[in-house]
């Protein structure tokens, strides 16, 4: 898939609230669709951004706007336009490469989170980030998606079967249920580093080659960049569940406590990994150093044990015209047989001495 990155540097100069999209570009053409619910049933379509505000009007229960794909600004400043939306939020949304964040603009809530997934580049499987904004008001939720957000599918099929609580609870309870799916989606990604680490750490203690170490930086830059990306996630969730906006029920602050608890299993496995990495880079330098030094041992024995040998051959290789033995029948075998005992008698001593 082809992608255009723009960086912050492209909004330099430009005032507040000019929508410039800032980042990799994902997906095509922007498309909204409308979920309305209550106790009578749940209500969906496919809407334009120039006929949503009609749609809005028509709709009798909890609204769920949910737009896939940053390509149309226009669409983007309808939306905001007919939810009343600060100029700020919506430059935000365009911007994906933020960190999660919470901001309370008083009659809604702007929520930034991150989803992650692999992808394929070359012969290697490499971490994605997209960003996902989530505006909570009294009785309704937006969400903006750089694709098609299969983080939420899940929340959509409990609406549509109409099982659960959710189709029975306010936006507040929407909210909590994207938010809790999208955190949910990160124990995937943990479990993927996890397989990763492991098959490392077999091949670290089989017999490690270059291409381990290639690995092992892989695994640690991946571990950094989903440290960076969660780490602000803690304090989002811990803000939200604090209960410090009207807009979260008692009832739901509970709900968001258990993804406080997920958040911080969540932080905590990201550091684990970035430990074992830290480990795993000390076991491979020793890996190689402890395979050097059998190496150098090896041929130190075979060196040590060689050296009487070459005494023996140059001593009887010397140019003298007499030597004792020269004219003697077995003076050869006898020779040979002597450097054979010598050797084996080299190599017991070494065993006895445990150097081999």
């Amino acid at each position: 898939m082809a992608s255009h990155s723009r960086k912050r540097s492209t909004k330099a100069g430009l005032p507040p609230g000019t929508l410039v999209h800032i980042g990799t570009k994902k997906g095509g053409a922007s498309r909204i669709t409308l979920l309305d619910y209550d106790a009578n049933g749940v209500r969906e379509s496919e809407v334009t951004a120039a006929g949503l505000s009609e749609k809005i009007k028509l709709a009798r229960g909890i609204k769920w706007v949910n737009l896939h794909g940053l390509g149309d600004i226009n669409s983007i400043e309808q939306i905001g336009a007919c939810f009343n939306l600060h100029p700020l939020v919506l430059e935000d949304i365009f911007n994906t490469e933020q960190r999660a964040k919470l901001e309370d603009y008083g009659d809604y809530l702007y929520v930034v989170l991150k989803t992650f997934g692999y992808e394929t580049a070359g012969a290697e499987q490499r971490i994605y980030s997209e960003q996902i904004s989530l505006v909570l008001g009294k009785n309704f939720v937006l969400s903006f998606l750089e694709t098609d957000g299969i983080q939420l599918h899940s929340v959509r099929d409990r609406l549509r079967s109409g099982k659960g609580q959710i189709a029975k609870s306010g936006a507040d309870f929407l909210m909590y249920s994207l938010i809790d799916a999208i955190v949910d989606s990160y124990f995937v990604i943990l479990e993927r580093l996890d397989e990763k680490t492991e098959a490392l750490e077999t091949e670290l203690i089989a017999r490690p080659q270059p291409s381990t170490l290639q690995s092992i930086h892989r695994l640690k830059r991946e571990g950094v960049f989903l440290r960076r990306a969660l780490w602000p996630l803690r304090e989002v969730i811990s803000s939200l569940q604090r209960g410090d906006s009207p807009l979260f029920s008692r009832n739901t602050l509970l709900y968001l406590r258990d993804v406080y608890d997920h958040t911080i299993h969540i932080i905590e496995s990201i550091e684990s990994l970035r430990d074992l990495t830290a480990g795993m880079l000390d076991i491979y330098i020793s890996s190689v150093s402890f395979r050097t030094s059998t190496v150098m041992k090896v041929l130190t024995v075979i060196t040590t044990i060689f050296m009487p040998l070459t005494l023996i051959t140059g001593i009887f290789g010397m140019n003298f015209k007499y030597l004792p033995g020269l004219e003697w029948d077995l003076g050869f075998f006898v020779v040979l047989g002597a450097m054979t005992v010598i050797s084996a008698g080299m190599l017991l001593l070494f065993r006895w001495k445990k150097w081999l």
